[in-house]
């Protein structure tokens, strides 16, 4: 199957676009397609392409543009036309030219250049550098043959060669044939240089002449199977160099210029180099190590030194002046390639699978930045073709410029300086307005064509049909008829535009005769002058009226921008002042609002005035436009009064000649001189109408110029008016400068008030820190010493009772030198950090810790993503084995129906798990894309910004912090190292003295099988399991029986060893060596105790040191022996229970308050216990560990980021789990309350405390996660349930490992629980916000999205708050101040109480032994209620803040209140029940979900 080549370019109109712009630096990228073992081990495809973009997606929406992208199914000749092609044309013009072909091992980069000549390969799977070389080739000798056929000098070409390899950062020669193939690690000869323009050249490499295409194939072979290859775990032929192959060409032609009056010849040279790079590899990946791994190191340190190449080129701030190009040879060799002369595309190759994720995403990111990279392209040319280029191109220039100074283009303006004239600019106008007409005049035409051939036809048409009805229809006629009436229509619309042309021409005519004459004679009549004498005086009079009020208003416009320019600046004043003063104006908005209020008021009159003035302005521009219209009408007037008067007279004058004429005829009739003179009387008759009318006219004038007087009143009126709002303004003016100057004073003092205010807080935060520092110090004293006292006692004791193996590890136990202890910082050290530099240098420390958390975190989803990557390929090659098991048994047995359907089932299993893995894999890969987002925000405000805003105090000061912080995190690394040194040594001892005493154990239990029967069948099957006398010892069971009353087992915080009804505690039998029978056992092993006979003591092999010297002891603890020299205050910082004497109603409530449990500092939120410990976790952002037998605090549980909301301990493992925003911290309190794990909510496991270095309160959560609500476990202490978001993740606590979700709800779920069912099936009950209760039954072996089981109904009216269950009851409390009672058996509602509290029911839990059920509300109050008739019993007010959690051990019950404290309640039995209150027994079915 030969597939269709596909590419997606850049935008529409083709890609040859793209190179009219040489000095831009292109990418692209190319997806290989997938290997045979990807698909077989079930790989998916982790890339598309956006189709008819240039965009790779990479993961769900991840997207990256570049120039061109080729798909999976792209071939090779298509990549060379897109991308290779234009750039050997351009190398017969003169420019250089470069590919580079980078990604990861086994990405195909030597495969799409075609350098890989150790296989056979066919035409059509050429790399780029055979096709570059035909290609140019025949380029040569196409140019030859069209230069003979033209008749002029053929071109001369000279083609050389050259191949480097970069290997370990030497450079050697492939064309070297006397090179030792061997002698790779020799130091090169071979030198980089630059000559005076820039560009890069080397010395003592070979360099052949080439004459033909298959030498030059030839030479590359030899090349590049000279190369140094070797097989890793990703590449069978991994290229193990950089290899940059070059083609120089030179060639003389004659100058194709039409101008040249005489033949001239130019020299052009332009290099094209080939760059493959070596894969960029990671060695956990490769699996390299020796020299593997050095090559691997140093082609990684070529890459990142390009990457800082590209990184300071391409960015678009330009903050980074200096490129690193000497970093590397690599990027000293592609100097001209990267910013200089050269036309550059980079071919990003990648790999498509899901397994190579964050390779793919780094070498798209990679190729992304190349994008930005601006190159200077220039032709090569010799220097004299050069320079003489460079004369004609100036003389072109010249002539140019004189044509456009000779055509009044360009001009000089006065002060010298060149520019285009206006006419020309009023020329350009014109023409652009031109072409816009033509275009519409073309349009108009093309629609007037349209419509008279749609007239034409129909009036054909309409003319046809008349004729079919008359007989008289023909072909030939109707084409005539067509044919005559087109003709017609051009007629008329020839006739229509003649017409339209003549009218215009008309209008013309008549606009030029109409235009009055340039001279007017005197008046033709005295009448007239009488008429239009009046009006002088009048005119005079109002054009002064006019000039004065013009002079008034340009006086007053003058003031009001000179206050206004005043009123500006007082304005910009206080803006500044607002500005720097922004932080005191808002505690003192009160005080400052009347005169805000004052200020609105003055800038509301202003603008009153302001608009009175320009509605003055109006009325002034009305009366001066009717004065002119006045001036208009007098004129028009005039003239026709002059018509008339010269009308009449000539009238007149014609009268009385053609009456003399008549007197003087002979042939004088009375006839005919009666009927001249009624002819002119009609014409006197009509002139006098005219005049008539004029007079009438004159007399509207006369009372317009009346009317012009009282407008002249009016605007004396307005200007008076005008002048008093001057005066008004001005005072106005006058009272806001003087409000602004009170008001800047009453802000300075202020100002200074505040700088007091802010000085005096500092103080009092130095004197704080100086009180913190202090007692830290006198913490750290204090632990020290309780670690000696304890170390000393242990080892005496050990000593004493003859164990050399413990004191010699009590004596190895490195104790922090003096020297080395951490220096606090002097009282007044503080005082010379600036603010400034304080804040530059913690912007710092939270940019350089956000930067840790994201690495981490990225290095935590690749581990995720690796081992489900590895389960994948186990669960695929185990799903092959089954298909191919399968097919087997169908071929042998096709009736065996039960095999093949246990077949089908594992094999639909591992579908399922497989599925769930590429989910997982799909949100690792989205979580990565988001850090990658948010590391893109980050990387804007890089902290190059912050160091170059430094001053030298302030760089000296930052230097002197990371100095500070750089030993501090080195001295951590080495006590951790010595930590770790420790244990292992701690752990091999172990091993050897549980080894030893486990043979003792089973020695002794031999002797007292004798008498115990079933002791010895216990014993024969240990030997029989293959523990070859090793026993295995749990926490939690019982460990050694010594006889009656004899044992010692786990309570969580540690061993204790009860003799005779007698408990002891670890802390008493290390501290009191004198107690018989002490013993000391771990939660791995057994410390053996002194007083049996049969217990020998293990042999080690090495003489222990002498035990140190006992010290006195004394009837004070040991607290206050090590805090005797100390202050007092010391001792209160540990918590304590005290027990509270009887209340006043002790008798007849429910619960009775024994103790009382105090240390927290903020309200106690979530707690825990069994019968000898209790866990509380608070919003102090700590955990307490109590013990409920001394009533001490045993350990405090800090390094919280936020509250502390939920808290489980699991007894089979002696862990503790602590929830805090998105973590769920893990801790170990056998050994020492340390954090060894910490879970997250999108899935993650990181090492150790991930929140150590937060020091602050962290109120939002990292992007990706959630918030983590409560926690809970199972009743095997084998599976961690955590509530996040509107899902709840599982956790398989044997691995640490998330292996599904529950997921159903569409509100976040804040309670649930869990129980388990006949089947040993874990049942999850969850309450969300949604108002819903579901149920969700687990199965061993489920994993992926688990959907519920049950969905109980009728919901709750608020959001659940608190579930309880006991067996197949259930209880669930909301927000809607009601508690509901459901049967998990028959999936119904029994019993609800809407009101059972006054507020919301914060907490529910059963009395352990009692039918009774306790619930807590946030107003404190708790109520005892009858499980079976739900019945109350009784209430009690438990606390007087809220109460947020209840729990019970088999004596006490337990409530966490928002009062700090935790209350230790006993239940009083033999109480009567109260009177039954109002229940609602509502049978609801619950509604079962598929």
């Amino acid at each position: 199957m030969v597939p269709s080549p596909v590419c997606h370019l850049g935008c529409g109109g083709g890609w040859w676009h793209l190179w009219d712009l040489p000095s831009a630096c292109f990418s692209s990228c190319r997806i290989r397609p997938q290997l045979s073992k990807e698909k077989i081990e079930g790989c998916h495809i982790c890339t598309s392409v956006t189709p008819g973009e240039p965009q790779v997606l990479l993961g769900k929406d991840k997207a990256f543009t570049y120039d061109f992208v080729f798909d999976l199914d792209t071939w090779q000749d298509q990549i060379y036309a897109t991308c290779v092609g234009k750039l050997i044309e351009g190398c017969f013009e003169g420019y250089n030219a470069t590919v580079l072909a980078y990604g990861q091992t086994g990405a195909g980069k030597t495969y799409t250049m075609g350098t890989g000549f150790d296989m056979n390969i066919s035409e059509e799977e050429q790399g780029i550098i055979p096709r570059a070389i035909g290609h140019l080739f025949s380029g040569i000798e196409e140019r030859k043959r069209v230069a003979q056929s033209q008749g002029v000098a053929a071109p001369e070409f000279k083609v050389s060669a050259q191949f480097l390899e970069l290997y370990n950062e030497e450079i050697l020669d492939l064309f070297d044939s006397a090179r030792d193939p061997d002698a790779r690690h020799r130091k090169s000869n071979i030198k980089i240089h630059e000559d005076a323009s820039g560009s890069i050249y080397t010395t003592g490499v070979t360099s052949r002449l080439i004459s033909s295409q298959d030498e030059l194939i030839q030479c590359l072979k030899q090349g590049a199977l000279s190369r140094t290859t070797a097989s890793t775990q990703m590449n069978v032929q991994s290229s193990r160099s950089h290899a940059i192959f070059t083609i120089h060409l030179c060639q003389m032609r004659v100058c194709n210029r039409s101008e040249l009056p005489t033949t001239e010849y130019e020299t052009l040279t332009a290099k094209f180099h080939f760059v493959d790079l070596a894969g960029s590899e990671r060695l956990k990946r490769t699996g390299a190590t020796g020299e593997r791994a050095k090559e691997g190191i140093s082609i990684n340190c070529g890459l990142l030194a390009l990457g800082n190449v590209i990184s300071a080129l391409g960015d678009q701030n330009k903050k980074v002046v200096h490129v690193p190009y000497r970093d590397s040879k690599l990027t000293r060799l592609l100097q001209d390639s990267l910013g200089g002369n050269s036309q550059t595309i980079m071919i990003a190759c990648v790999s498509p699978s899901d397994r190579d994720f964050m390779e793919t995403l780094n070498t798209l990111k990679y190729a992304n930045r190349a994008r930005n990279i601006k190159n200077k392209v220039v032709v090569n040319q010799d220097k004299t073709s050069q320079q003489i280029s460079t004369l004609r191109a100036e003389i072109a220039r010249l002539q140019m410029e004189l044509m456009e100074y000779k055509a009044g283009k360009r001009v000089i303006g006065e002060d010298g300086s060149e520019g285009y004239s206006d006419l020309f600019r009023e020329n350009a106008m014109l023409q652009k307005e031109n072409s816009t007409l033509r275009m519409r005049v073309k349009a108009m035409q093309e629609a007037i064509d349209a419509i008279n051939s749609r007239v034409t036809h129909l009036m054909s048409q309409e003319a046809n049909l008349m004729l079919a009805k008359a007989g008289d229809g023909n072909e030939a006629i109707g084409t005539l008829i067509q044919n005559y009436i087109r003709e017609i229509e051009e007629l008329r619309t020839k006739l229509l535009e003649s017409e339209s042309m003549n009218e215009s021409l008309r209008r013309s005519l008549s606009r030029v005769s109409a235009r009055p004459p340039y001279s007017m004679g005197s008046s033709p009549a005295s009448g007239l002058a009488g008429l239009c004498s009046p009006a002088a005086p009048v005119e005079t009079e109002a054009s002064d009226v006019l000039r004065r009020a013009k002079q008034d208003l340009e006086r007053l416009k003058k003031k009001e921008r000179r206050q206004r320019r005043k009123s500006g600046c007082e304005e910009e004043d206080g803006h500044e002042d607002e500005d720097e003063d922004s932080a005191s104006e808002e505690s003192l908005v009160d005080s400052d609002s009347d005169a805000e209020e004052k200020a609105v008021n003055f800038q509301a009159d202003l603008a009153d005035l302001t608009c009175e003035i320009e509605i003055k302005q109006k009325l002034i521009d009305e009366l001066e436009n009717s004065q002119r219209r006045l001036q208009t009408l007098k004129h028009q007037y005039e003239e026709k009064l002059i018509l008339l008067q010269n009308k009449i007279r000539d009238t007149q004058l014609e009268r009385d000649r053609v009456l003399q004429n008549l007197s003087t005829m002979e042939c004088y009739t009375e006839e005919k001189a009666n009927k001249i003179k009624a002819d002119y009387e009609k014409r006197l008759k009509e002139m006098n109408r005219d005049l008539q009318k004029l007079q009438a006219a004159q007399k509207e004038h006369a009372r317009l110029l009346k009317n012009q007087s009282r407008y002249e009143r009016e605007l004396r009126k307005l200007q008076a008016e005008v002048a008093e709002m001057k005066k008004a303004k001005v005072a106005l003016m006058k009272q806001m400068r003087e409000e602004q100057q009170r008001r800047r004073l009453a802000e300075t003092k202020r100002n200074r008030e505040i700088a007091q205010l802010k000085k005096e807080q500092r103080r009092q935060e130095f004197q704080i820190r100086a009180l913190e520092s202090q007692k830290r110090q006198q913490e750290i004293v204090l632990r020290r010493k309780t670690q000696e006292v304890r170390w000393g006692a242990l080892a005496s004791f050990w000593g004493k009772h003859s164990f050399p193996g413990m004191v010699r590890l009590v004596a190895h136990v490195p104790l922090l030198p003096s020297g080395c202890r951490k220096k606090f910082p002097k009282k007044g050290a503080s005082q010379t950090f600036s603010k400034a530099a304080r804040l530059k240098w913690q912007s710092l420390e939270r940019r350089i810790f956000d930067i840790v958390m994201q690495r981490m975190t990225i290095v935590n989803l690749e581990a995720d993503m690796e081992r489900l990557i590895k389960k994948r390929e186990e669960l695929a090659l185990l799903q092959e084995a089954l298909l191919g098991k399968r097919m087997k048994l169908q071929a042998e047995s096709p009736k065996e129906q039960k095999g093949l359907q246990e077949l089908n089932e594992e094999i639909e299993v591992l579908g399922a798990n497989i599925d769930y893995i590429n989910d997982s894999i799909s949100d690792c890969q989205a979580t990565i894309m988001q850090i990658e987002e948010t590391k893109e925000e980050l990387d804007s405000t890089d902290t190059s910004v912050v160091i170059s805003s430094c001053s030298l105090a302030e760089a000296r000061l930052l230097l002197d912090n990371f100095l500070k912080a750089s030993i501090d995190k080195g001295l951590q690394v080495a006590q951790k190292e010595a930590q770790i040194r420790l244990l292992e040594g701690r752990l091999r001892q172990t091993d050897m003295t549980s080894s030893s005493q486990n043979h003792a154990i089973l020695d002794a239990l031999r002797e007292k099988a004798e008498s115990h029967p079933e002791l010895q069948a216990l014993i024969h099957n240990v030997q029989q399991g293959g523990t070859q006398g090793w026993c295995i010892l749990r926490p939690g069971t019982l460990l050694v029986s010594l006889g009656a009353g004899e044992m010692v087992t786990w309570a969580g915080r540690g061993w204790v060893a009860q003799t005779s009804g007698e408990r002891c505690w670890l802390d008493q039998l290390l501290l009191d060596p004198s107690v018989p029978g002490s013993c000391q056992v771990s939660s791995s092993q057994v410390m053996c105790p002194s007083n049996p006979s049969w217990l020998r003591p293990p042999d080690v092999g090495f003489t222990p040191p002498s035990s140190p010297p006992t010290r006195p002891r004394n009837d004070r603890n040991v607290f206050s022996r090590l805090t005797s020299n100390q202050s007092q205050g010391s001792a209160l910082d540990k918590g304590i229970i005290n027990p509270v004497g009887g209340t006043k109603n002790a008798r007849t409530a429910p619960l009775q308050c024994v103790s009382m449990a105090e240390g927290h500092t903020k309200p106690v939120l979530c707690l825990d216990a069994t019968d000898e410990l209790l866990f509380t976790g608070s919003k102090d952002r700590s955990c307490k560990m109590w013990n409920l037998v001394t009533g001490q605090e045993i350990a405090s549980l800090k390094g919280h980021p936020n509250n502390v909301v939920s808290i489980k301990y699991c007894s089979h493992t002696g862990l503790v789990f602590t929830v805090s925003t998105s973590y769920i911290k893990v801790w170990d309190i056998r050994d020492s309350a340390r954090c060894i794990r910490t879970l997250t909510s999108s899935g993650q496991v990181i090492s150790g405390d991930a929140c150590a270095g937060t020091t602050t309160r962290t109120v939002t959560s990292v992007q990706g996660e959630h918030q983590i609500n409560q926690i809970a476990l199972n009743p095997t202490g084998t599976m961690l349930y955590a509530a996040t978001g509107n899902s709840v993740r599982i956790w398989e606590l044997s691995r640490l490992q998330p292996i599904g979700k529950l997921s159903g709800h569409i509100g976040p779920v804040m309670c649930l629980t869990v129980n388990q069912t006949a089947s040993n099936h874990d049942l999850v009950v969850t309450g969300s916000k949604d108002h819903y209760v579901k149920v969700f039954e687990i199965a061993e072996g489920m994993v992926g999205n688990i959907g519920p089981t049950h969905n109980f109904e009728p919901p709750h009216y608020d959001g659940i708050e608190c579930l309880a269950i006991q067996g197949d009851i259930l209880f669930s409390g909301s927000r809607d101040n009601g508690i509901k009672k459901w049967d998990l058996e028959q999936q119904e509602l029994i019993q609800q109480i809407p009101n059972a509290h006054k507020d919301w029911v914060c907490a529910l839990a059963f009395i352990p032994g009692r039918p009774m059920v306790l619930s807590a509300c946030r107003g404190g109050m708790i109520k005892v209620w009858n499980v079976d008739t739900f019945a109350p019993v009784g209430e009690i007010k438990g606390h007087d803040s809220p109460i947020n959690a209840i729990c019970t051990n088999s004596k006490h019950i337990f409530t966490a209140s928002s009062d700090c404290r935790v209350k230790l309640w006993n239940y009083v039995p033999g109480l009567t029940p109260c009177l039954p209150r109002r229940v609602l027994a509502i049978k609801g079915r619950a509604t079962s979900l598929p």
